[in-house]
């Protein structure tokens, strides 16, 4: 903290020390960020902070609030500090090996929801938050989330067990489909999208996070292509695929899925009324595996 201090810190004190800090390091919302990391610092419930805030803090708490205010304060998310991201209702466990859930992605799991399954494939699933909030909202379903790296499995394995999902939910290590079995009446997938001439200009917090997963580089559509070329042949006759997608991508990713003879393409917007979802639908007739 800055400034001689003389008798007990209090919250209030500690959080009119931070919030300076904060605010000269360009965060947007200052106030907010000191309050959520004061709490986690002194094990509060956010919620229960006001009330706590006249206490005087533990030195432990005292220390890992100056140091959390510290790697906020050089752009790291709140949620590389924390270890933890509220995404559908629900708090995952996040690590700099995962890909923040973000709010956009909800969209993806409402529309996934929207219609019964039985089988889910979750590609490149990170914390394993869309497989497992579908999961939850679907109690007869079991799925599968891929990664290809095992740090980031791990994440979601541990995430699984917090929800009591590890008994419905199966993780790979997998090059999206190489090693995925069977078939599936539902993929999702939220890939790394953005184009590579894009990057420069993320937020400091965004490029904290995991490079390979925000961008595959070029035009952003790689992974795309992949998923279009692979998914006929693992989704049953009437299965549905769905992918988030950069709000200028709809009309190419839509495209690529018709190429595969995909069917039922529709683009669906987000909150603020950007595109943020293509999904599409295997024909109820065709059993065949699709374009290779």
């Amino acid at each position: 903290m800055t400034g001689p201090v003389t008798g007990p810190v209090t919250g209030a004190d500690a959080l009119r020390a931070a919030i300076p800090r904060l605010v000269a390091a360009g965060i947007p919302d200052a106030p907010r960020d000191a309050r959520v990391l004061l709490a986690h610092a002194a094990g509060i419930a956010a919620d229960r902070l006001t009330l706590h805030l006249h206490d005087p803090l533990p030195p432990d708490a005292l220390a890992a609030f100056d140091a959390a205010i510290a790697r906020r304060a050089a752009r790291e998310p709140i949620s590389h500090i924390t270890g933890l991201r509220l995404f559908w209702g629900r708090s995952f466990r996040v690590t700099p090996d995962t890909l923040d859930p973000r709010p956009e992605t909800e969209i993806l799991v409402e529309a996934a929801l929207s219609e019964p399954f039985l089988k889910v494939l979750d590609l490149g699933t990170g914390t394993g938050c869309i497989l497992l909030s579908c999961l939850a909202g679907m109690p007869m379903a079991r799925g599968i989330g891929t990664d290809i790296h095992p740090a980031t499995l791990a994440v979601a394995k541990e995430n699984a067990r917090n929800h009591g999902l590890q008994g419905r939910a199966g993780f790979l290590h997998s090059d999206w489909f190489a090693a995925v079995p069977g078939r599936f009446d539902l993929i999702l997938s939220n890939p790394p999208y953005i184009a590579e001439d894009e990057m420069a200009a993320l937020s400091p917090e965004v490029l904290h996070e995991p490079r390979r997963a925000l961008t595959p580089g070029g035009d952003g559509l790689d992974a795309y292509r992949v998923i279009a070329r692979g998914a006929p042949a693992r989704l049953m006759p009437g299965g549905r695929l769905m992918v988030e997608i950069g709000p200028t991508q709809g009309a190419a990713v839509a495209s690529l899925f018709a190429a595969q003879g995909l069917q039922d393409i529709a683009i669906l917007p987000d909150l603020d009324g950007r595109d943020r979802v293509v999904q599409a639908r295997k024909a109820s007739d065709d059993t065949g595996c699709g374009t290779a």
